[in-house]
């Protein structure tokens, strides 16, 4: 669960979430025959009884949870039919692969033969979002083949794998240290597995793999050796060696695969864009939208210029009262002069900003001024609990995460806490990197930061999708949250915060929203024209710098973002405006009656459904 201000939600499992049945085969019309074979055989297969969904629904939740048992226990799930799955890796081989594709198509096609015109509005919902990452898991093994491309998932599972037992206490501390150290057993064979499987992997892939490897090395070697408990000190040596080994050869691996692979010296190597086709597929499916992405990048840049010409509004007096001097630049116009006012102001908003040993308590300090203001405005209700940890990012997350992330309480303990990752600026970093940092998470927007990952925004969240019943639908709607539900909310409330009076409706922190709504067009604008070959990486850089006043470290850190991801950066766009149309629909439906806290804790209550689904399980009627 990435955007608003460089950071990420971190989502569970696959992104993306769920289209209407009526549309997957359209979403996937460029997909090769076989694969539609599988997903349209069935269509004329006899319907099965409804009342068997539910038990559909579970199965295909624990089926999926068992081929990734370093995501399963991290979610609570530590044993599933006499299977543990706290001291086991994932299985990466070729075979396990194709068992997987296996179960999706083969569940698909049980699917198909249920009557969904018979089941309730909230079953129709689980049966999209079900159908929804089916087509998404397919695309992933046959079209995208991140198994075979995508290095930094193998180092991303590695470091949960044994960062998560270090974090969550779901056990004495000793026993969670013979699951890491019974993990960490397997790391050489999983890293020769991975070997095996890799190949044309995009150069930045690569880049980003070995930073967040390195960072795998530091948790073995430094943070959980310094941990073990004394008696288990023999045994994790015994396995840490050879995994530090295993690790520092596969670093060898990135930086040196051509001379594993056979290559054209004239060819450039393999391109991380999807390209026009598979990119409108996955889109369709990851947003379960029924608008094309040329739709969305159209209605982006016609935001972007609408939110410029407001900024130069409130800026104008802000100009004035700061830069007497400076006049309102009244001799230049259009972009220009707009450029030049908002810069300016921006700058000196900029100027009050954390130092590099205090960023991560001001955003705890930030984090208990937004909870007070969120329960003196009676905005919705708030967790009972007190389960959310500001630490920092792990280090073998900072390739994506490279600001912050919200990573949400297992949903099978929640109990055992949801963390706020604040990304802390490295040491060795220049005197000029650290200000540019500091200066684009200025006082200002580390508490829109704040609001949007932790309170009210992901954590609140969160925290009712935890609530949904029955169980097994809340952990449906918790493992494959839609996109543009999860990120649009923390964009939306992050806004209503502001509509309600923070921080004394302070014109700076209105300012700085606005500057991140920039961002967000921006988000959509670049993944959709960067995917699609439309864009390159100095006109990316122009709209992130110039266009849309993004700090140039924020920039450069967004565009490596963007390569690294596809489909995730358009989720706050389409998320925000459709959570605005959502409540817009509510309001006239219920007219005297709407409660805006009522509004809030219903939608809630659904967990992480389309936002077109969520507006008929609200008031029964389509978003317009």
């Amino acid at each position: 669960m990435v955007n608003k201000t460089g950071c990420v939600a971190k989502l569970r499992l696959l992104p993306g979430g769920p289209v209407p049945n009526s549309r997957i085969i359209q979403a996937m019309r460029i997909l090769p025959l076989v694969i539609l074979a599988s997903l349209c055989a069935a269509s004329c297969s006899h319907r099965t009884s409804p009342a068997d969904f539910s038990k559909m629904t579970e199965e295909f939740v624990y089926t999926t949870l068992s081929f990734s048992p370093v995501f399963a226990s991290g979610q609570g799930l530590h044993e599933y039919h006499n299977v543990s799955f706290d001291t086991q890796l994932d299985d990466v081989s070729g075979q396990a692969i194709q068992k997987q594709r296996d179960f999706y198509a083969a569940f698909h096609k049980r699917l198909e033969a249920l009557n969904r015109d018979s089941l309730s509005p909230e079953d129709k919902a689980d049966y999209d979002i079900i159908e929804s990452q089916l087509g998404l898991s397919l695309f992933d093994i046959d079209i995208a083949h991140s198994y075979q491309r995508s290095p930094q998932s193998y180092v991303e599972l590695l470091g949960t794998a044994l960062y998560n037992p270090l974090v969550l206490e779901y056990a004495p501390k000793d026993k969670r240290f013979e699951h890491i150290i019974a993990r960490m057993s397997q790391v050489p064979h999983f890293i020769t597995t991975a070997e095996h499987q890799l190949r044309a992997m995009p150069e930045i892939w690569k880049k980003v793999a070995v930073q967040e490897n390195d960072g795998n090395i530091d948790l073995i070697d430094k943070n959980l050796r310094a941990q073990v408990p004394p008696p288990l000190k023999d045994k994790y040596e015994a396995a840490a060696a050879p995994a530090i080994e295993a690790l520092r050869a596969f670093n060898h691996f990135l930086n040196n695969d051509d001379a594993h692979f056979i290559r054209n010296p004239n060819d450039p190597g393999p391109d991380w864009r999807l390209g026009p086709d598979r990119y409108a597929t996955k889109f369709r499916l990851a947003l379960a939208t029924d608008r094309t992405p040329d739709q969305v990048l159209a209605d982006a840049e016609a935001r972007l210029k609408a939110v410029r010409a407001q900024m130069l509004q409130l800026s104008l007096p802000l100009h004035a009262k700061w830069f007497a001097d400076h006049k309102d630049h009244a001799d230049q116009t259009g972009e220009t002069r707009q450029n030049t006012v908002i810069s300016e102001v921006l700058n000196h908003i900029a100027q009050d900003h954390s130092t590099p040993a205090s960023y991560m308590d001001d955003a705890r300090k930030d984090l208990d001024q937004a909870r007070n203001f969120t329960r003196e405005k009676n905005l919705l209700t708030l967790p009972a609990g007190s389960n959310l940890q500001v630490i920092p990012t792990p280090e073998f997350e900072r390739g994506i995460y490279a600001v912050g992330g919200f990573n949400p309480a297992p949903v099978f303990q929640p109990q055992l806490g949801a963390y706020f990752w604040i990304t802390p600026i490295p040491p060795d970093w220049p005197k000029d990197r650290v200000e540019s940092k500091l200066r684009e998470y200025n006082f200002y927007n580390l508490q829109l930061l704040t609001i949007h990952e932790a309170m009210p925004g992901h954590y609140v969240q969160g925290e009712f999708a935890n609530q949904v019943q029955p169980k097994i639908r809340g952990v449906l709607r918790a493992l494959f949250s839609n996109g543009p539900y999860v990120e649009g909310w923390a964009q939306y409330i992050t806004q209503v915060m502001l509509d309600e009076g923070y921080m004394n409706s302070a014109p700076e922190l209105r300012l700085t929203l606005l500057k991140q709504e920039l961002r967000v067009d921006a988000n959509a604008i670049m993944d959709i024209r960067l995917q699609t070959n439309r864009m390159t990486d100095d006109q990316a850089m122009d709209l992130m710098e110039k266009q849309t006043f993004q700090e140039h470290e924020e920039a450069v850190a967004k565009l490596q973002r963007a390569k690294l991801s596809s489909t995730q950066l358009p989720t706050y766009f389409t998320g925000w405006r459709d959570w605005l149309r959502v409540r817009e629909l509510v309001k006239s439906t219920k007219g005297a009656s709407f409660s805006l806290k009522d509004f809030h804790d219903a939608a809630l209550k659904e967990g992480g459904v389309p936002l077109p689904v969520l507006a008929r399980l609200l008031t029964g009627k389509d978003l317009q």
